[in-house]
C-alpha cells in the first residue's frame, strides 16, 4: 500500500470503477489536508474526515449511502455526502475546502477508507454504498 504522501500517493477508483484519481496528505498545511487529484482538477479536504467519517460509520451500523452530489446540488439526507456538509459533524460543516470544489466528499472518501482498511464500499454502478469494516 502507497504512504499516502505527494511522492507515494494512494491510487484509488471511484466506488463504480470508472474514474481513476490520487490522495496524499499535506501535514505541513493549517488545517492539514487530504489533497485528491482527480484529472487536471485538485480538490481538498480537511484531513479530519479520515477519522471522522470512520467514527461516523461506526455510530450508523450498517450500510449508508454514499449519495455524492457536486458543491451546488443538495445532497440527499442521511448519505456520506449529506454528513460530509453537514452543521451537525465534528467540524461543523464543509470537510471539502476548496470554494466551488467542496462536494463530491461521497465520492472521493469512501475508497480512501476502503484502501485503509477502516470501511467496505459496494462498487455496483450506481447508488453504492459503505459501512465501518468490523473490527478495524
Amino acid at each position: 500500500m502507497a504512504l499516502g504522501t505527494k511522492e507515494d500517493r494512494w491510487v484509488l477508483k471511484t466506488p463504480p470503477g470508472t474514474s481513476e484519481y490520487t490522495m496524499y496528505r499535506d501535514e505541513q498545511v493549517d488545517p492539514p489536508v487530504l489533497v485528491c487529484q482527480v484529472g487536471s482538477t485538485t480538490l481538498r479536504y480537511d484531513l479530519r474526515a479520515i477519522e471522522d467519517l470512520r467514527a461516523w460509520l461506526v455510530e450508523q451500523g450498517d450500510w449508508v449511502p454514499l449519495g455524492a452530489a457536486d458543491e451546488k446540488k443538495p445532497a440527499a439526507p442521511g448519505t456520506v455526502e449529506a454528513w460530509g456538509r453537514s452543521e451537525d459533524n465534528p467540524l461543523g460543516g464543509w470537510y471539502g475546502l476548496r470554494n466551488g470544489y467542496r462536494g463530491r466528499f461521497g465520492m472521493y472518501l469512501p475508497p480512501l477508507l476502503e484502501e485503509l482498511g477502516l470501511a467496505e464500499v459496494t462498487h455496483d454502478a450506481r447508488n453504492n454504498r459503505m459501512r465501518a469494516t468490523p473490527g478495524s
